[in-house]
Formats: C-alpha cells, structure tokens, sequence
C-alpha cells in the first residue's frame, strides 16, 4: 500500500485539540482579567482610573468572545499531531 503525500495549498479551516486548549487557557487568562478590573471599577473613587477600568474590562470581554466565536466556528481536529500514549 503506497502512502500518498497530500500538499495544501491552504492550511485546513480546522484547529488542533493542543491548539483548542491554548485557546481555552487565553479565554480563561482574559475573563479573569475582565472580572478583575470590573471589580476595581466598581469600588474606586477616581472617575478617571475608573473609566479606564471600564475600558480594560470591556476590552478583555471583547477578546473573550472573539476568541468564543472562532472556537465555535471551527472544527477541532482530533487526530492532530503525535499519537498520544497511554
């Protein structure tokens, strides 16, 4: 049996379960951010460090549901990189 060696033109519109984990651990890295500077919004004086807050917050709730939306749409490909050993 010969083994035919497949070249892409374009990668395939898929992600690793390595790559689909990372992803997860930056979802988690930015909702905590967000919850954090919510908090600080929330129980500082100065409008000023507070409207930043607000913005940091916001901004990490963004990248959270970016990266949600990609997780979402593309397919993870299970039998992705080295056989794992048990």
């Amino acid at each position: 049996m010969q083994q035919q060696n497949q070249t892409y033109q374009q990668p395939p519109n898929m992600i690793t379960t390595k790559d689909f984990l990372y992803l997860e651990d930056m979802m988690n890295w930015n909702f905590i951010a967000m919850k954090k500077a919510h908090f600080y919004a929330r129980h500082i004086q100065d409008a000023e460090v507070k409207s930043t807050l607000e913005k940091v917050g916001q901004m990490h709730q963004d990248h959270y549901m970016r990266i949600l939306q990609h997780m979402q749409s593309t397919p993870v490909n299970q039998n992705a990189g080295p056989p794992q050993t048990h």
